[in-house]
């Protein structure tokens, strides 16, 4: 039995034990109140004043031990420990036990900045201070830390604690229990924490519009969605990408009435149209310019939107020219599983989110429109246009109603820049007035992020001026990684397949990165010299490093089941300072996770990623893993506890590429 596992067993078997002794105790306590033969509150003696309050935090260590017997029973080979969330419980539990007359006490834990002092750190002390203040109590912080202290138990995760300055806990971890999370990661693999109920997530990201070519501002939408998406899944959630084309609208008009000009028998024969962005522009000026041509062009959008099968038929051959246009950009980002589904998805939803509002009583007449005003904005939604037509408003009303409803959809989140912060604002508060979902049970977020700047820090755009589109962007980074890759000769030992996947890695994972590894609510520049630049937090970097290790396991002779089967026998020492240190920043991950999982910001992970390979560094400058003969060369000695926690520090490198959407390589 996985020994982690087993740990939480016996514990709560104890725990059982103890759950009998506790209700024993109450029952004691509660006789002794029977026996004082009064219940009125002016006649409670102080003995059963006490016995009272010793009653209630009995009945809450109770409510508490058979939480943790449900968690650690129900702790399956599925996840990993949070450290943080752990060492939440536990000092929870003390600080409780030690000022029960605090309703909502302060917890708070987090990671030692200065491991020297501890690996973790209680710093409840101070704030626990002001609240016992605000009850006419004046205590010390250090006296309220060394009263915590007293009330920790003994456990299987903390080896000692210490005060420090006004009142800090330093807490200092059992190598005990690292080991066995050590030798999970390598026997089972990198697995998320524990995340309660699964959810049913929907991620509306991307969205560019059909018969136009994706362009650098739909870089981020698509890279900080998809990885978010990865995140989710990577903890079990059940996820839902939309891609909310702008497949709708006027200007379908005029490229329906440009096509039946270019090919009149596209009815009949699909026609040989490639370069629709062309297409598009030359409709544009027929429309700007030509006045019977402008007619035409919107009496084909009335026919459209009544669904004549001829201008459907034509719609769709346009649609599906743009799907297979984006899709050869998804594929080169490795993005999957992304439904495209347009603004004419929810036409048909719209009339019945107007007559619902309307028989609600939200809407109002406004020079001949209806509008909305919802709470939080003096803005009102424009649900209704004076002649008839729907709007923005109106369709995304309809898209929030039919994700939550019909999609049943827990979480709804929107992957859109943050100029469109206002909007989303009116149409969450729209949604919720109108009834669609309660904030304490649907997660309804916009997930906002800022442009991409040129190395000008003005809006990124080619030489002439023009917005930079996206498959140049992409063939650029090809070409520039396989010049990076060239002049460290790497085309001399590596083989052309190796070479190509090696510039495929590089490239796109160093412009994934670029925009991850910065907060996503910011602006950033877009430098390729700076993303293919293999010192500091880049993907380039973090991939070299990568592989170096991976070369490690090759150097001692060693394949993946010999590593996985010494897992299982070897124990790892983690004697040496730099062995524990590299140890602790591996086991991090799942709290890292879980900070994510909050907030959505990626970068985040990529600041873990590269404390993570940095530690790594520092570990193997010192620690020999695999040692030579400095004569003849042959590998004399594996260490192999070391080679262990090199293939742990991989996996969990991976595993965190994974989730960024970058493609790590064997050789590079």
């Amino acid at each position: 039995m996985d020994p982690t596992v087993s740990g939480f067993l016996s514990r709560a078997v104890q725990q059982e034990a103890d759950i009998a002794r506790l209700k024993a105790d109450i029952a004691r306590l509660q006789n002794s109140k029977m026996q004082d033969g009064s219940d009125e509150e002016d006649q409670v003696s102080p003995e059963l004043q006490k016995l009272r309050a010793a009653n209630d935090k009995l009945k809450f260590r109770i409510t508490h031990l058979k939480r943790n017997i449900e968690a650690e029973k129900g702790q399956s080979d599925d996840c990993m420990p949070d450290i943080n969330e752990v060492l939440k419980d536990v000092f929870g539990d003390a600080i409780r036990a030690a000022f029960p007359d605090l309703a909502d006490p302060v917890i708070a834990v987090t990671t030692s900045q200065q491991q020297r002092f501890g690996d973790y750190q209680c710093n409840s002390a101070m704030g626990l201070a002001q609240q016992l203040k605000a009850l006419g109590q004046k205590v010390a912080p250090r006296e309220i830390a060394q009263n915590i202290i007293s009330h920790v138990g003994e456990n299987d995760i903390i080896d000692k604690l210490d005060i420090a300055g006004p009142g800090f806990i330093n807490i200092h971890l059992k190598k005990t229990f690292v080991c066995p999370i050590l030798n999970k990661i390598l026997t089972r693999g990198v697995l998320p924490p524990s995340v309660g109920e699964k959810k049913k997530v929907i991620i509306d990201m991307s969205s560019p519009n059909i018969a136009k070519e994706m362009h650098v501002g739909h870089l981020r939408s698509t890279i900080i969605g998809e990885s978010i998406s990865r995140l989710l899944e990577f903890v079990g959630h059940n996820i839902l990408k939309l891609n909310h084309l702008g497949d709708w609208g006027t200007q379908f008009g005029m490229l329906i009435a440009h096509l039946e000009d270019q090919f009149p028998n596209y009815r009949e024969e699909s026609p040989p149209l490639q370069d629709l962005q062309t297409f598009y522009k030359a409709s544009k000026v027929r429309f700007d310019n030509e006045e019977e041509f402008k007619k035409r062009a919107y009496a084909l959008v009335v026919r459209l939107q009544a669904h004549d099968p001829d201008i459907i038929k034509a719609w769709k051959l346009i649609c599906e020219i743009s799907y297979r246009e984006f899709n050869k950009i998804y594929d080169k980002l490795d993005i999957h599983n992304l439904i495209p589904r347009g603004e004419s998805f929810y036409q048909d939803l719209m009339g019945d989110v107007v007559k619902e509002l309307d028989g609600k009583g939200f809407l109002e007449f406004d020079e001949g429109r209806k509008i909305m005003f919802v709470p939080d904005t003096t803005i009102p939604m424009t649900i209704v246009k004076s002649d008839g037509g729907y709007t923005y408003d109106t369709s995304d009303m309809a898209a929030i109603r039919q994700r939550l409803h019909d999609e049943k959809g827990d979480w709804i989140l929107y992957v859109i820049d943050a100029g469109q912060g206002v909007h989303m604002q009116c149409v969450f508060s729209g949604a919720k007035k109108a009834g669609w979902y309660d904030p304490t049970k649907n997660r309804v977020e916009h997930i906002g992020f800022g442009v991409v700047l040129g190395e000008d820090k003005k809006k990124f755009k080619t030489r002439s001026g023009d917005t930079v589109k996206l498959k140049d962007l992409l063939d650029e980074g090809l070409k520039r990684a396989l010049d990076k890759l060239k002049e460290k000769g790497r085309h001399e030992v590596l083989s052309p397949e190796e070479l190509e996947a090696a510039q495929q890695s590089v490239a796109y994972g160093c412009i994934k990165y670029a925009d991850l590894c910065h907060n996503r609510v910011n602006d950033y520049v877009f430098s390729f010299d700076r993303m293919l630049d293999d010192k500091g937090n880049t993907a380039v970097y973090l991939l070299y490093a990568y592989t170096r290790i991976k070369s490690i396991a090759r150097l001692a002779k060693l394949d993946q089941e010999a590593i996985t089967k010494a897992a299982a026998s070897v124990a790892v020492s983690l004697d040496h300072e730099k062995e524990w240190k590299l140890a602790k920043c591996i086991i991090k991950f799942p709290s890292i996770i879980t900070k994510i999982l909050d907030d959505l910001y990626m970068h985040t992970l990529c600041e873990y990623l590269y404390e993570l390979s940095t530690t790594f560094t520092e570990f193997y400058d010192v620690c020999y893993c695999v040692e030579k003969d400095k004569q003849t060369g042959e590998v004399v000695k594996v260490n192999m506890d070391r080679i262990l926690l090199c293939e742990a520090t991989a996996a969990v490198m991976s595993k965190g590429f994974s989730i960024l959407g970058l493609k790590e390589v064997s050789k590079m």
